[in-house]
C-alpha cells in the first residue's frame, strides 16, 4: 500500500508565532523583543519543539468574538442568586452536598456580590453580600482553627478587596470593625504556617500584598515573607525552571496542568498589582513567558488543557480567562497591540467555552456544573476530595468577577494562536504533555501517564487525549481519557514452579493510542502507564499543516511491542498510522463518547464510528483506510471526567493500521461520501476537503506550505510560482488567489504578471 509520505527529519527551529503589525511604527522594537525570545528558546529547547512563522492570514473567515465584559456579570448574578439560596442565617454559603460551610465558599460569594454592586447590579443581593463579609472576616479575625477548613490563605485577597466594595453599604461601625478584622496577622491566619508550599502559599503572597495595598499589613514584612515564599520556600523553582515557565504544583505525577493555572495566576496577580520587592522583574519574566505559552496549550474552543488533580472542571477555563485578560491589558499597556489582542481573543474563547456547562432547569438553574459534564453533582464524576459545589461554585464567580475588574480597555481582538496554528511542542518533562495545532485543529498527547495516584485516583492516562478543531463542538473529541488505577492492570502470577510470570487483569484505561494482545490478553496503551513512555518526533510545521510521530516504547526491563504512530494533521482532518516494529497483534483504540450524563447518538458500521449530541448537529467520525478494517466494539464502556467512553479497536491484517479523524460540522459531507472519495497518492491523499502533497495542502478556500511553486486547480501544471522555494499561504476564491503572503521576500509569478512579496505582509492581489 502507499505509505504516508513524509520530510527528512532536520533539526526543528524554535520561532514563536508572534505577528507583528508591519505597519505599525513600533514594528522594530517589537521586532526586536521577540528575536531575543527567539534566542533565547532556541540554544535551549530545539529538540522538541516547532513553531510556524508569524503569518497574518487565517484559515476560515474570522469573526469578532462579540463577548462583552458585562456578560460576565449576567452568569456572576445567576450564579450567586443560586449561592444565596444556600446561605444560612450567619451568612455562611452552605454546600448543598456536604450540608456545611466548605473552604472558601462564603468570601468569594461575598467578593463576587460586591463586583455586582460595584457594577450597578445584584441589588436584591446586598443584604446576602453583606452577611456573607460578616460571617466571613469574623471567621478570619478567630484565625485558622475558626475559618472553615484552615483555607485562611484563600480569604485574605477577596475580603480585602471587597471592603472597598461595601464601604457605602453598611455602617462605619460596621466597615471599622471588618477593617480591623482584616488586620489580623498573617501567622494566626495561616494554617501549618511553615507548610502549604504549593499553589497555596500563592495566595498568601498575594492576599498579603492586597493588604499591604490597602494599608492593613506591613510592608516590611509582607515583603519578606513573599521574598521568603520565592527563593526559600520553592515557589521560584516551580516556575522559573520549568522549560516553558509553567508553574509546577508538584501535586501529581505527571504535574497538573489544571492546576498549573492557579499558581502562575496568583504571581500574575501579585505582580500586576503593583509588587516591588526584589524578586519582582523575576516573577515578571517568568509569568509572562508562562501565560504565553498557555496561548498555545489552550483548545481552538477555549477550554484549558487537562491532565492532573482537578483537570477538566470548569473552573479551569476561568482561570485561564483571568490570565489572558489581565495580560492582554499588561501588553496593551506596553504598545504591543497584536499581542493584547491574542490575549483579549484568547479570554474570550475560554470565557464563551463555559456556557456549555451552565445548568438550565431545577434549584441550581443558572449556576454551573463542578466538572465537563452533565451527570448528577452527588455522583461526583470526575471530582476529587476538594471538588465541592460551594468551594468551585465560589470559585468560579470569583475568577469572573476579577475578570471583570480586570478588563479595562477595549482592545480590538486578533485571531489567537489555538485559531492560527502552525505550532508542535513538548511541555516540560514534569507534566510529559505533547501539543500539535494546523489551522485550529489542535491534537494533545499524554507523553507519560500517571502511575502513582493522587487520591487514589489517575489523572493522566497515557495517550493522544484531545482532539478539537475550531468552530466544532470539541465535547466529541476525544477530550478526555481515563486510567482507573484502583484496577491495576498488571499482576504477578505464581506458577507450579514457583516462578513468576506477568499476566494481565481486566483493562481499566483509555485513550486514543495503541493496542496489542499479550498472553492471551488486549493490553491498551493507557494501562501500563508505569512501564510504557512516549516521545514525539517533529517533522513538519506550518499553520496548514503539520506532520509528527509519536513513539511508544517500554521503559523498563520486561520488554514490549514497540510502536510508532504518524500523525497528518490538518484544518480539516487528521489522518494516523499506527505500526508495530514486532509481530504482535495489534489494534488502535478510539474513545467514543456514548453518554456525559445524556446519551450521545453513536453508531458503528464496518468501517466507521461516529458519536454526536443530535443526527444534524457536529459530529466525530473515525474512519479506517484499511481495507480490510475490522471494528471490534465489546469492551465494557469506562467512565472519564467527560462522561462513558466506549473502547472501540481498530484492527487489519495489514502492516498499519490508517485512520481518518474526520470533526464534521452539519454543513459537511457525511463521513460515509468522505471514506468513498478518500484516495492514497504517491507524496499524500486526497479529500473532497483537501489534497496533501508532500508538503503541500491544498484546500477549498486556502492552500500552502512549503515549495517553489502550487498547481491550484489540479490540472498538473504550476499556477502559481516563486522565484525561491519558501513556505507561503494562499487565500483563494474559486481557486482564485486573493491574498498570498510568504515568509521570505521572494517574486511571485501568477497569471502572467510578477509580484514582489516582503516577508510577513500580506499581499492583495483583488
Amino acid at each position: 500500500m502507499t505509505s504516508i509520505p513524509s520530510i527528512k527529519n532536520g533539526k526543528p527551529r524554535l520561532i514563536m508565532n508572534y505577528f507583528i503589525p508591519y505597519k505599525e511604527p513600533r514594528f522594530w522594537l517589537i521586532y526586536l523583543f521577540v528575536f531575543i525570545i527567539n534566542n533565547t528558546f532556541s540554544q535551549t529547547h530545539t529538540n522538541d519543539a516547532k513553531f510556524g512563522q508569524a503569518f497574518h492570514l487565517s484559515v476560515k473567515p474570522w469573526d469578532k468574538s462579540k463577548v462583552d465584559k458585562n456578560d460576565f456579570l449576567e452568569l456572576i448574578e445567576a450564579t450567586c442568586e443560586v449561592m444565596a439560596i444556600n446561605q444560612n442565617p450567619s451568612g455562611a454559603i452552605i454546600d448543598p452536598y456536604l450540608k456545611r460551610e466548605h473552604q472558601y465558599s462564603t468570601p468569594y460569594f461575598a467578593f463576587a456580590v460586591g463586583v455586582l454592586l460595584k457594577a450597578g447590579k445584584g441589588k436584591h443581593l446586598k443584604a446576602a453580600g453583606i452577611k456573607a463579609m460578616e460571617h466571613s472576616t469574623l471567621a478570619f479575625s478567630k484565625g485558622s482553627k475558626a475559618i472553615p477548613d484552615e483555607h485562611g490563605e484563600f480569604f485574605i485577597s477577596p475580603l480585602t478587596n471587597s471592603l472597598q466594595f461595601y464601604k457605602n453599604h453598611v455602617s462605619q461601625d460596621q466597615f471599622k470593625t471588618w477593617t480591623e478584622r482584616m488586620r489580623t496577622p498573617l501567622e494566626v491566619v495561616m494554617q501549618n504556617f511553615d507548610g502549604r508550599i504549593n499553589n497555596w502559599r500563592t495566595y498568601a503572597m498575594k492576599g498579603e500584598w492586597n493588604r499591604v495595598n490597602h494599608k492593613l499589613s506591613d510592608k516590611s514584612f509582607a515583603t519578606e515573607f513573599i521574598e521568603t515564599a520565592w527563593n526559600q520556600y520553592s515557589q521560584k523553582i516551580r516556575i522559573v525552571n520549568d522549560k516553558w515557565n509553567m508553574y509546577q504544583d508538584w501535586s501529581s505525577d505527571p504535574q497538573s496542568l489544571a492546576v498549573e493555572a492557579v499558581g502562575r495566576g496568583n504571581l500574575i496577580a501579585l505582580a500586576t498589582e503593583g509588587y516591588d520587592g526584589p524578586s519582582s522583574p523575576e516573577i515578571w519574566k517568568a509569568f509572562r513567558k508562562g501565560t504565553y505559552t498557555s496561548l498555545y496549550t489552550q483548545s481552538p474552543d477555549g477550554q484549558a488543557p487537562p491532565n492532573g488533580r482537578t483537570d477538566n472542571h470548569i473552573f479551569n477555563d476561568v482561570l485561564y480567562q483571568l490570565a489572558f485578560e489581565v495580560m492582554a491589558e499588561d501588553a496593551w499597556k506596553n504598545g504591543d497591540q497584536y499581542l493584547a489582542g491574542q490575549y483579549r481573543r484568547a479570554a474570550n474563547l475560554a470565557f464563551k467555552s463555559i456556557y456549555r456547562w451552565q445548568r438550565d432547569s431545577g434549584p441550581f438553574k443558572g449556576s454551573f456544573y463542578i466538572t465537563k459534564n452533565h451527570f448528577d453533582p452527588k455522583d461526583r464524576i470526575g471530582y476529587q476530595p476538594a471538588s465541592q459545589w460551594g468551594n468551585y461554585t465560589g470559585a468560579l464567580v470569583q475568577h469572573l468577577a476579577e475578570a471583570w475588574i480586570s478588563r479595562k480597555n477595549e482592545i480590538p481582538e486578533f485571531p489567537s494562536p489555538a485559531e492560527i496554528g502552525g505550532y508542535a511542542f513538548t511541555t516540560d518533562d514534569s507534566f510529559g504533555a505533547f501539543f500539535a495545532n494546523a489551522g485550529g485543529f489542535q491534537v494533545m498527547v499524554n507523553l507519560r501517564g500517571a502511575s502513582v495516584p493522587k487520591y487514589g485516583l489517575s489523572w493522566t492516562p497515557l495517550g493522544t487525549v484531545r482532539m478539537v478543531k475550531q468552530g466544532w463542538d470539541g465535547r466529541l473529541g476525544p477530550s478526555d481519557g481515563e486510567h482507573d488505577i484502583s484496577k491495576n492492570s498488571t499482576y504477578q502470577m505464581k506458577t507450579d514452579n514457583g516462578t513468576h510470570v506477568d499476566s494481565y487483569g481486566p483493562q481499566s484505561g483509555i485513550s486514543f493510542g495503541p493496542e496489542w494482545k499479550e498472553r492471551g490478553h488486549w493490553v491498551r496503551i493507557a494501562d501500563v502507564p508505569s512501564t510504557y513512555r512516549a516521545e514525539a518526533e517533529i517533522k513538519f510545521v506550518h499553520p496548514l499543516l503539520v506532520r509528527f510521530t509519536i513513539h511508544y516504547t517500554y521503559v523498563t526491563g520486561r520488554g514490549g511491542p514497540y510502536f510508532s504512530q504518524e500523525f497528518i494533521l490538518t484544518p480539516d482532518l487528521l489522518v494516523t498510522r499506527l505500526k508495530n516494529a514486532q509481530s504482535h497483534q495489534f489494534g488502535l483504540t478510539v474513545p467514543l463518547l456514548e453518554n456525559d450524563g445524556r446519551p450521545l447518538i453513536t453508531s458503528i458500521s464496518n468501517n466507521i464510528a461516529q458519536t454526536g449530541y443530535s443526527k444534524n448537529g457536529d459530529q466525530q467520525s473515525f474512519i479506517g483506510l484499511n481495507k480490510d478494517i475490522k471494528i471490534v466494539s465489546d469492551a465494557p464502556s469506562i467512565q472519564s471526567t467527560y462522561g462513558w467512553l466506549k473502547p472501540i479497536r481498530f484492527e487489519s491484517e495489514e502492516e498499519s493500521i490508517d485512520l481518518m479523524v474526520y470533526p464534521k460540522i452539519s454543513s459537511d459531507m457525511s463521513s460515509s461520501k468522505m471514506h468513498e472519495n478518500f484516495k492514497w497518492t504517491a507524496n499524500g491523499f486526497t479529500t473532497p476537503l483537501a489534497e496533501i502533497k508532500g508538503n503541500l495542502y491544498r484546500g477549498i478556500n486556502i492552500a500552502g506550505g512549503e515549495g517553489d511553486a502550487m498547481d491550484l486547480d489540479a490540472d498538473g501544471k504550476s499556477d502559481v510560482v516563486f522565484s525561491k522555494k519558501c513556505r507561503f499561504m494562499l487565500q483563494l476564491n474559486d481557486n482564485s488567489i486573493d491574498q498570498v503572503e510568504t515568509d521570505q521576500d521572494v517574486i511571485m509569478t501568477y497569471q502572467g504578471k510578477n509580484h514582489t512579496l516582503t516577508a510577513f505582509q500580506p499581499f492583495t492581489l483583488n
